[in-house]
């Protein structure tokens, strides 16, 4: 059975580099990788004016029925037919992507920690924390190179969707997180810690051992009756 590391963190706040790192120091033949992206909404049937208004930070734009289905069947060891999205026209392509399971998927994603039904199948939980000023200057350089934006349109975005519901839904979601590390800069050791995390789970990976849910003893039944007691 596959560990399933679920990697989330504002949009630009390095996810992708940090975690692509890491899994070069792991080795790259021991993990799978699923990006979010490639899970908003088919919108085909939405005319390509209307689909720029939609708001991509939510997470009613995400498809999180195939999505939990999909990364289930991946930690059971089944491969999957996953969509591909492409931002140049706000929708997914005509084709699927096959992808294998390996003994570590690693799911990332803004949203990656936000919805309870996936982060009960995950295994690991982390979060990549940036400044609101790196990822803007990040987010950037990323939409006018990768994606074909406009800077306009790229700032409007920022300040009417992606920081608003930063600060609502996925700064939140890092209370749901079993490590969260600092990405504001290439001086950091987030890359170094992760590698050490990812490297526990390959090995919980190649024993077998099962998803750890620990309890909370500081909020155990004895803790709280003597606490409350009168």
């Amino acid at each position: 059975m596959a560990r399933i590391i679920l990697v989330g963190g504002g949009s630009s706040s390095g996810k992708t580099y940090v975690t692509t790192q890491v899994i070069r120091n792991i080795g790259e033949e021991n993990v799978t990788r699923v990006t979010l992206d490639d899970y908003y909404k088919d919108q085909t049937t939405i005319d390509i004016e209307d689909r720029k208004k939609v708001n991509y930070d939510h997470p009613k734009a995400f498809d999180w029925p195939l999505l939990r289905e999909q990364i289930r069947n991946l930690k059971e060891g089944k491969a999957i037919d996953k969509p591909v999205y492409d931002f140049t026209i706000h929708n997914r392509k005509k084709g699927t992507e096959r992808i294998v399971p390996k003994k570590i998927v690693v799911v990332e994603g803004i949203m990656a920690l936000v919805d309870k039904k996936l982060r009960d199948i995950g295994d690991m939980k982390i979060f990549i924390s940036a400044s609101r000023e790196r990822r803007l200057l990040r987010r950037i350089i990323r939409d006018r190179k990768e994606r074909e934006r406009d800077f306009e349109g790229i700032v409007v975005q920022y300040f009417s969707t992606v920081q608003p519901m930063f600060e609502e839904i996925i700064a939140p979601s890092s209370n749901y997180a079993d490590v969260i590390v600092n990405n504001d800069g290439r001086k950091n050791l987030a890359i170094d810690v992760l590698t050490c995390v990812f490297r526990r789970e390959l090995e919980k990976a190649s024993l077998g051992e099962s998803q750890e849910r620990a309890m909370d003893e500081e909020f155990s039944e004895k803790n709280l009756t003597d606490a409350f007691q009168l």
